[in-house]
């Protein structure tokens, strides 16, 4: 008995285990993410942004948002894991061990008048014939009864005592953590603990194995159809103009699958009446560009002519439906315009270098999007009144006169508030509050500063084939003094945070690109001190040096710069002239662009290094050659001169014989 109850217990404790292993942590990322939102939530005043009611939600959308699939799920399952535990709790209470002083409410060590008053007190309120309960009979007979009989038998006390049990020593029990009618199965038993391993250890890790390489064939990490990229990835070319990568970010997969229908027929001919001038259609063949605009994929068709509608600012007219269709086509632009950024710097040649046209046109459909901006807007006629577009109260002909009073939009930035004032009066014919909420979009606009250097580490000069590091600075500055914040863009329905491409590149070819958010401070504080320790440790800096340069990285992280690192090949010998670029995917004239002149030199580390090792053979071969001759030329300077003793012998001899004779 005691071990079938054992086995009831266990087993929801089994359960509350497997549920809460995956769902706490699930749980806490939800909950981080919620918070981070919250924290990240810095985004415009000016009352455009404000009458957007992107950044207002009401109590509806507050309660759609909380009832999604997945924070329903998460609820339920809290739910069953508390009832879970409730029930753990009531049946470990019903199965613990039997303890006769707690049932008759004594202290361990109460005498037997003690044991006897406790027992005519419970008697009184629970003796059938006091009480006629049922359950109070029950009770008194299983534990009073039971309790008192122990504690006045002078075997079962001491047992009790001394082992915490009347029946003396126990042992361990083991249980099963199985429902207890699997257990009860006469004969079947075997076959259902069979089925239940299978399907726990075996089936539902192929399940969800299965749905994840589902998944993953289909997508990629960003939530992008793998369709989309490849082919975003055939159709590029290394030059292309917005308006034609536009005709290539419309055919991804995902647009496809927008639904079409009937009813949008006459709404459509509408907008391509309102936007054919924004279309890259050619005027000397106007009725043949229509038609062979008119034959592509309808999906394909209503995305392009509702993404003009964003970029001309007038999709209050749409209908019901094709509100809902334009939310969706917008929602996926981000990830969309990220992928086909990734696809334009991806390396192409054998260099491993991406094209920088592409790149750049990217980036500039990315701004027109996000500030509805129309592309017109850019071309090099009207390049100086794209920016000014992006303000409150400023349509394109207040841009223009504008434009036409200064240079440049960083021109007009550089003006004091009251020369700004003044002018935004004069030529726009602006009321003061009109400016104010202008300034406060000015405020929100960075500047950027990049500090790029390039660099064989541990060595003086790049020579052809050294790894080069390239390290890279790059500052960010608000008038208002934010460093992450949500850009200014009233006409985009999505929160969008803003992200900044690093691309280091010559005249055409990227070499090197990275993206960069300003919004996750721990996160660049952790990349930046991961960099430089990698970096000062191969080259035997000491702890020392490498906490104080981390610790300077730290600090201007915290101040507004992000570190961007990236090692390359060097190329063959001669002078590179390179230019790194930081773009911003939201804000328009934000941009910033530097010079870097890099020189390779021929090749002689390794010619050196080979040279002196020759050196040292022939160094070795000289001192072996010495000392080869040296053992033979004392032998041989000792024979001359033994022959000459032996010629002086001679001579010495015949004179002493010739004077003998004599």
């Amino acid at each position: 008995m005691a071990e079938s109850e054992e086995n009831s217990v266990l087993f929801p404790i089994f359960i509350l285990t497997m549920m809460a292993i995956p769902l706490v942590p699930y749980t806490f990322v939800k909950l981080s993410r919620a918070f981070s939102k919250k924290q990240r939530s810095i985004h415009c005043q000016c009352p455009e942004c404000d009458r957007s009611g992107k950044y207002k939600r009401s109590i509806s959308q507050r309660i759609s948002s909380f009832t999604s699939c997945s924070n329903l799920t998460v609820v339920l399952l809290w739910i069953v894991i508390i009832f879970l535990i409730y029930y753990t709790k009531n049946m470990s209470r019903e199965s613990q061990l039997f303890e006769p002083f707690g049932i008759l409410g004594l202290e361990p060590g109460a005498t037997d008048s003690e044991i006897k008053k406790a027992y005519r007190r419970l008697s009184i309120q629970y003796h059938p014939d006091k009480n006629p309960d049922p359950e109070a009979n029950k009770y008194f007979v299983e534990s009073i009864a039971k309790a008192y009989q122990a504690l006045t038998d002078p075997l079962s006390r001491e047992n009790f005592e001394k082992y915490g049990h009347p029946d003396g020593r126990q042992g361990y029990t083991m249980g099963i953590a199985l429902p207890q009618f699997i257990l009860n199965m006469n004969g079947d038993s075997g076959g259902v603990l069979l089925l239940c391993t299978v399907g726990l250890c075996i089936l539902l890790p192929l399940v969800i194995a299965s749905i994840y390489l589902w998944r993953s064939s289909k997508y990629t990490g960003n939530h992008v159809k793998l369709q989309t990229r490849q082919a975003y990835f055939e159709l590029l070319q290394p030059s292309l103009t917005p308006s034609k990568l536009m005709e290539i970010f419309i055919k991804a997969a995902e647009y496809a699958e927008i639904p079409v229908r009937k009813t949008d027929d006459e709404s459509l001919q509408k907008l391509f009446t309102s936007v054919k001038s924004e279309l890259n259609l050619d005027p000397k063949k106007l009725k043949q560009e229509e038609a062979k605009f008119w034959k592509k994929n309808p999906a394909i068709i209503k995305t392009e002519l509702l993404i003009q509608k964003q970029l001309t600012r007038e999709s209050s007219v749409l209908s019901l439906t094709l509100q809902r269709d334009f939310r969706r086509v917008l929602e996926f632009a981000p990830r969309l315009l990220e992928d086909l950024m990734k696809m334009a710097v991806i390396p192409r040649n054998e260099q491993g270098r991406g094209w920088l046209g592409p790149a750049l046109g990217v980036i500039e459909l990315s701004q027109c999007i996000v500030q509805a901006v129309p592309l017109s807007a850019r071309k090099s006629s009207s390049k100086d009144i794209a920016p000014f577009l992006q303000l409150p109260h400023i349509n394109e002909s207040i841009a223009k006169s504008i434009a036409l009073q200064v240079k440049s939009f960083q021109k007009f930035q550089e003006l004091s508030l009251e020369e700004r004032s003044k002018l935004l009066r004069e030529v726009a014919s602006l009321s003061e509050t009109n400016v104010q909420d202008i300034e406060k979009v000015l405020e929100m606009i960075p500047s950027l500063k990049i500090d790029i250097t390039c660099k064989t580490e541990g060595e003086e000069g790049i020579q052809e084939g050294d790894i080069m590091t390239v390290q890279s600075w790059i500052t960010l500055k608000r008038p208002n003094g934010l460093i992450g914040a949500i850009p200014h863009s009233p006409y985009f329905p999505f929160h969008k945070e803003e992200n900044f491409w690093v691309l280091l590149a010559d005249s055409n070819n990227v070499w090197f690109f990275q993206k960069v958010s300003f919004m996750d401070e721990a996160g660049a504080i952790a990349a930046a001190s991961n960099a430089i320790t990698e970096t000062m440790e191969p080259l035997g800096a000491s702890v020392k040096e490498t906490n104080d340069a981390v610790k300077e990285a730290v600090e201007k992280v915290k101040s507004g710069s992000r570190l961007v690192m990236g090692r390359l090949l060097a190329p063959g010998e001669g002078t590179y002239n390179l230019t790194c670029f930081c773009l911003s995917d939201t804000w328009i004239g934000c941009d910033q662009k530097t010079s870097l002149k890099v020189e390779v030199l021929k090749r002689t580390r390794d010619l050196e290094g080979e040279n002196a090792e020759e050196g040292l053979e022939e160094d070795e071969d000289e001192i072996e050659e010495e000392d080869y001759e040296s053992e033979y030329s004392e032998d041989e300077e000792d024979k001359k001169r033994g022959s000459k003793k032996k010629v002086n012998k001679k001579d010495s001899s015949s004179e002493e014989s010739g004077s003998d004779e004599e």
